[in-house]
Formats: C-alpha cells, sequence, structure tokens
C-alpha cells in the first residue's frame, strides 16, 4: 500500500492456483460497469509500486481454481439462492502479473461477464469475452507505455486525476484515439479534504473540455469494499 509494498515479476505455470487476497461480493463502483451488482477477486502481489494506491494486496494465500469458483458462486447469490451477481472484477494489485486465462475461461463457462482490472504494463491472452478496464500509471513524470496487443483489447481507460501532482494534473495520449477506446477520468483518493475537492473540481474540468466520462469512487460513497 502506498508504495511500500514489494514488487512482483510476472508468473508463469498453468493457473491451476492463483495467490488471491480477498473474494467479496459488493457493487462495481467504477468506470463502465458502475452500479453493477459484482463478485470482486482481489489478486495479490502488484509489478508497480504507486504512492497513492490505498489497496492491500500483499497479504494474499495461494487457491485452486476450483476454491476460487466456488466462492463465487456462492457470492454471487442472494439470500434466496438466486445469482444475482453476473459481473466478476478480476483486480489486484496487477491481476495479469497471474495466469489468469484459465479461471477467466472457467467464469465465462459459469455463464458470468469477467472484467479485467489492469495497470496496462503486462498482457495475457484472455478469452475474448473479457472486458479490460486499463488505469495508466506514471513513471519519471510519464505513462508507461501500453503494448501493443493489449490496446487493441482495452474496452475502456480510467486515468487517475490529481491537481496537487505534476504527473496527474492530466492525461496523454496511449493509444486512446487510434482505436477510439472510451477515456475515464477519476479524481484520486489522496485522505485529504482539500486535495480532494481540488482534485474533483481538476476532473470535472477536464471532462468539460475533452469529453472524457466521469468516474466517482461511488463504493467508498456507499461504504462499501
Amino acid at each position: 500500500m502506498f508504495g511500500q509494498n514489494e514488487i512482483l515479476k510476472s508468473e508463469l505455470h498453468e493457473g491451476l492456483n492463483l495467490d488471491v487476497v480477498e473474494i467479496f461480493p459488493t457493487l462495481q463502483g467504477e468506470g463502465p460497469y458502475v452500479g453493477y451488482p459484482s463478485v470482486f477477486v482481489r489478486l495479490g502481489g502488484c509489478n508497480l509500486a504507486c504512492d497513492f494506491c490505498d489497496t492491500e494486496f500483499d497479504n494474499f494465500k495461494n487457491l485452486t481454481i476450483g476454491e476460487i469458483l466456488a466462492k463465487v458462486q456462492k457470492f454471487a447469490k442472494n439470500n434466496a439462492g438466486k445469482i444475482v451477481r453476473k459481473l466478476v472484477v478480476i483486480t489486484g494489485g496487477e491481476p495479469m502479473r497471474q495466469p489468469i486465462s484459465k479461471l477467466c475461461e472457467e467464469l465465462i463457462n459459469l455463464g458470468f461477464l469477467v472484467q479485467i482490472e489492469t495497470n496496462g504494463t503486462l498482457f495475457r491472452e484472455l478469452p475474448a469475452e473479457v472486458k479490460i478496464i486499463c488505469s495508466p500509471k506514471v513513471s519519471n513524470y510519464k505513462y508507461y507505455s501500453i503494448r501493443l496487443d493489449l490496446l487493441k483489447r482495452i474496452n475502456a481507460f480510467k486515468f487517475i486525476i490529481s491537481a496537487t501532482s505534476e504527473s496527474y494534473k492530466n492525461i496523454s495520449e496511449v493509444g486512446q484515439s487510434q482505436f477510439d477506446i472510451p477515456v475515464y477520468v477519476q479524481a484520486m483518493d489522496e485522505y485529504d479534504e482539500e486535495k480532494n475537492k481540488k482534485n474533483l473540481e481538476l476532473t470535472k474540468k477536464l471532462c468539460q473540455e475533452n469529453g472524457y466520462i466521469l468516474s466517482l469512487q461511488t463504493h467508498k460513497i456507499l461504504g462499501l469494499k
């Protein structure tokens, strides 16, 4: 968290077991699927260490695909046993760090819509049905380049905006125009009321001036994970 995490490399194996932080039911709070009842699968570890990241992903345990699927199916149901959460969001950390193709295939076979949240620095071949939301990150005052194989698969970009950080005051061209990819912008949560207010004002301004789509962290507003 907050840039103190260990930077982990990509893993190479069949993907029959994955490092998982938590699996939980919620509402998707950000991006194009905001408001969708969903099950989040938060995977462990990341290949970056961003100082504004407020997500805990270092404390994980290794689960089999079968164990993960059983938990997802359990949390997808309401108290009456009906499946009401049909969106599964695979996030992290950085989910592309682990071989998730097998998990995605199994979830799709079960009838779930699968969304991946990635920082855009890694790529794996995934089923065509998987929706990929990319939130680019900055290094040395410029955004990491997005791989061409990933660009062709991205369904939406989500850029984080901060009025107090030179690196995140605006967004750059990372391929969104070439592939006509929708751009969402979201105010950074810096856990400071004044900073957050300025971040939101700048985010609204960027939307009005550039036609970007505003994304709010509605799960935080609602008091959800």
